[in-house]
């Protein structure tokens, strides 16, 4: 389902705390929830705008999540968005990060805190492969493309090719599918 846009901005203050929420949402990966937050709720963008969107910052260094903020707060509110939604992305979850390392070099070796960390683990897989399903609804009506979904999941995870060669093959690959679709329209 593609949802409208949301036609007001939001401010700094509002970008801050959208992108606090969804920080402190996860453990083992916010993607999914960050998803939620710009498609679901808030409407900054459409399902399609966010893959396109998380596409492009898959091929840039950093984390994708935090190339996504900076993305997003940019296009929002311009350079101060862009230094505040990954800021705001990152504040809570570094204090909590700090306060765990504690903890964790404490009382990592308990059998018990190993038991809590596989259990998780297996909820941030869960939630990462929901999310991949989400994103896999929104290339429907775009079919043409689909196979190449399965081919970077086969190069990646069957044959264990470097992600690198597999991530500039997907683009030349699409991109001159994309201009071949284009055809007279150029």
């Amino acid at each position: 389902m593609d949802y409208p846009q949301n036609p007001q901005r939001p401010d700094l203050r509002a970008l801050f705390f959208a992108f606090s929420s969804v920080g402190l949402s996860g453990f083992g990966g916010v993607l999914p929830f960050a998803r939620r937050m710009l498609v679901e709720q808030r409407r900054w963008l459409s399902a399609e705008e966010f893959n396109a969107q998380l596409g492009l910052c898959q091929f840039l260094p950093g984390p994708n999540v935090v190339n996504l903020a900076v993305v997003v707060g940019k296009r929002q509110a311009g350079l101060a968005g862009a230094i505040v939604a990954p800021l705001g992305l990152l504040a809570g979850p570094l204090v909590i990060v700090l306060l765990l390392a504690l903890l964790y070099d404490r009382y990592g070796e308990l059998p018990l805190a190993q038991s809590m960390l596989r259990g998780v683990a297996a909820a941030g897989a869960g939630l990462l492969f929901a999310m991949a399903w989400r994103m896999g609804a929104a290339l429907r009506d775009k079919a043409l493309f689909l196979p190449f979904s399965a081919l970077v999941v086969l190069g990646i995870a069957g044959l264990r090719w470097p992600m690198l060669w597999i991530m500039l093959g997907g683009l030349v690959l699409s991109g001159g599918l994309a201009w071949w679709r284009l055809g007279p329209r150029r």
